[in-house]
């Protein structure tokens, strides 16, 4: 037969129960905090753009489409080879130049420039791209991201973003 808890046992197991579940909710708490913290701050960090020297007036011929490497705006210590980017620099005029990303938009695999077909082309998926980075065919669903370019003291630079999201040129 169960014997009847008398109240000052009843009012510890309460407490006891009580005690516990605050302790745990305040565990959880401390353990939820980074990782939080961990998922919700690349949303709140801002990248930051750079401008970039990529060569000079001389280094680029006008209707030519350079392919040009970089170091990204913000690499962190252990990035290794990661923290270099490339882009597809063309020269169109004295100077006037357009820049694209060298990643396509369907899976981010890296584009090429065909000189005699005058297209961009993805070989993993056969993204196609017009001149100006406008799809011409294949499964890609935007245009190349494009920098913006511009030429100062003779030297030609490309405003560079951690990872070319969107369009960049603005």
């Amino acid at each position: 037969m169960k014997q009847r808890e008398t109240g000052t046992e009843e009012d510890r197991r309460r407490f006891l129960m009580k005690l516990s579940l605050g302790l745990g909710g305040l565990a959880a708490a401390a353990a939820g905090i980074p990782v939080l913290g961990a998922l919700l701050a690349p949303l709140l960090e801002k990248t930051g753009q750079t401008w970039r020297t990529v060569g000079t007036l001389r280094d680029f011929e006008i209707g030519t489409t350079s392919l040009i490497k970089y170091e990204n705006p913000n690499p962190q210590a252990w990035a290794g080879v990661t923290a270099h980017s490339a882009a597809w620099l063309r020269r169109d005029s004295e100077k006037e130049f357009l820049a694209f990303s060298v990643n396509c938009t369907h899976l981010g695999c890296p584009v090429r420039w065909e000189q005699k077909a005058d297209l961009f082309m993805c070989p993993c998926h056969g993204g196609v791209y017009y001149r100006d980075g406008t799809v011409a065919a294949g499964p890609p669903p935007n245009s190349l991201p494009q920098y913006a370019v511009r030429v100062k003291s003779g030297q030609v630079q490309i405003r560079t973003a951690p990872i070319p999201i969107t369009n960049i040129t603005a």
